[in-house]
């Protein structure tokens, strides 16, 4: 059982449910004291009352209602389309903290890079023993079909959003790459926006390294993957329409960049070259920014039953006159079974030690590591490898002997499909619920541009939010919020 101590808090009402446990909190140090880069937040905090906070919560929430910042929840009796929930309070991380975690990620999608171009192409790596062959040609996400494919630059994942975790001792862990079709950067965006208004003077005096340029830093990268036959290339967001859960976001981007969303049925294939049906004709298409997965981009390559993607892309594509972002084929390095070999992946492509460490990864399909996880599951978190959004997963403290068993189960039928870590203690940030300042856990997804001789992060990332107090799932879809994230200059 945790044990729990107060916040030294002077008694401010708005602290009275502040606890701290063995997690790493962000506000307070372990004395119970105010981080020295908190103190402003915190002494701004006890200036106000609860009412004042409800005043701009209340604000924050109508302008993302007046905006239609929503996702959607699959399957949802009660409806899908919801507002994203938002928290009033910044979570604060310092120039020192930001530049390990930056280091660590350019390190992180340099190697990814190398890897992916490595298995399509010499397939180095396999031959070397380093990652099982039979790892990455059983993974779902692996596309035969891409075997020698030439990708601009060699950039495979241009653009990325990878979620990290602070561990009790303070330091930030990787948990997950997301490769596919990232997501949440148009969050990350809006909170910031939210937050200049909500707290328009603290936010004045903090030193807030700016994010706002991202949208204009993807249009870069985009432009730097387009065919050398283009200086001024076309580009388009593809998205599968409006029923996607992340279609505010695809609006939210193409709008940022000054360029055209559009979906399937607006885009053709002849003679190898992709145009856009445009008011004025035919249009070449020479970028295109995908929000659609593999399975649904061409019905031609991949799922013959796909109304998303467009008849011919992939031949288009293989005979280079048009780029996709991210790569076809990506998937394979999002795999969560592949995910536990990138330390290794990091030293055998760079020749360095990886400067962000994974979190300890149990492989189903190795018997003596099924045979731990299956003997701790009341214990451990397990997850299927392709799921993401939080669905597909176990959190073994949580479960019932129902959902073990079921999940014992479904590892004995497919164990590839399973990887299990360690239930985290994920660090915890001050947010405002119910007219009190409270503690709940949180993680980070920083975004990654890579357009092959340069690589932006901009400072900061989404903070995902687990609102359900002693939820540790900081997912949207499972009853998770976000906050605005401060990376200060100094």
């Amino acid at each position: 059982m945790l044990t729990e101590r107060s916040a030294r808090t002077n008694g401010h009402s708005l602290f009275n449910s502040y606890f701290l446990d063995t997690a790493y909190d962000e506000m307070f140090d372990a004395a119970g004291e105010p981080r020295p880069h908190y103190g402003a937040l915190y002494r701004h905090l006890i200036e106000l009352s609860a009412r004042e906070l409800q005043q701009r919560q209340a604000y924050a929430d109508l302008t993302f209602l007046n905006q239609g910042i929503t996702f959607t929840v699959y399957g949802d009796g009660e409806g899908t389309e919801r507002i994203f929930p938002y928290d009033l309070l910044p979570r604060i991380i310092t120039t020192a903290e930001w530049l390990t975690v930056e280091r660590g990620l350019r390190q992180r999608i340099t190697a990814l890079n190398h890897f992916l171009h490595d298995i399509y192409h010499e397939a180095r790596i396999l031959a070397d023993g380093i990652v099982p062959r039979e790892l990455v040609y059983t993974c779902q996400h692996f596309r035969r079909e891409l075997r020698g494919v030439a990708v601009p630059r060699r950039v495979y994942v241009s653009v990325a959003g990878t979620d990290l975790v602070r561990l009790p001792s303070g330091q930030f862990a990787v948990l997950e790459d997301n490769l596919r079709v990232p997501s949440g950067v148009s969050y990350m965006l809006t909170n910031r926006q939210v937050m200049k208004r909500a707290f328009p003077r603290l936010f004045a005096t903090y030193g807030v390294r700016p994010i706002d340029h991202y949208g204009q830093a993807l249009l870069s990268t985009l432009r730097s993957l387009a065919p050398p036959h283009c200086p001024e290339p076309t580009i388009v967001v593809l998205t599968p329409g409006v029923f996607n859960s992340a279609y505010f976001e695809h609006t939210f981007l193409a709008r940022q960049m000054g360029v055209e969303l559009v979906e399937g049925r607006d885009l053709l294939v002849h003679d190898n070259i992709v145009y856009m049906r445009t008011t004025a004709g035919l249009r070449r298409v020479d970028v295109i920014y995908r929000r659609v997965d593999d399975d649904f981009i061409d019905p031609l390559a991949f799922r013959s039953d796909s109304i998303l993607g467009v008849a011919g892309l992939v031949n288009a594509y293989r005979a280079g006159n048009v780029a996709i972002c991210n790569a076809l084929g990506t998937g394979i390095a999002d795999d969560k079974a592949v995910y536990a070999y990138v330390p290794r992946i990091i030293t055998y492509y760079l020749g360095e030690e990886p400067i962000l460490p994974n979190v300890e990864t149990y492989l189903c399909d190795d018997p003596s590591e099924q045979r731990y996880v299956l003997e701790h599951l009341d214990e451990l978190v397990v997850k299927a490898v392709g799921e993401s959004g939080g669905y597909g997963m176990l959190i073994g403290p949580h479960s019932t002997a129902e959902e073990r068993e079921r999940f014992r189960a479904r590892i004995l039928a497919n164990p590839r499909n399973y990887i299990a870590q360690p239930t985290l203690q994920l660090s915890r940030a001050p947010c405002f619920v119910n007219g009190q300042v409270e503690p709940r856990h949180v993680d980070l997804r920083p975004f990654i541009l890579c357009g092959g001789e340069q690589t932006t992060i901009v400072p900061g990332g989404l903070t995902r939010v687990a609102l359900r107090k002693g939820s540790l799932v900081v997912n949207s879809s499972q009853g998770g919020g976000s906050k605005d994230t401060w990376v200060l200059f100094e």
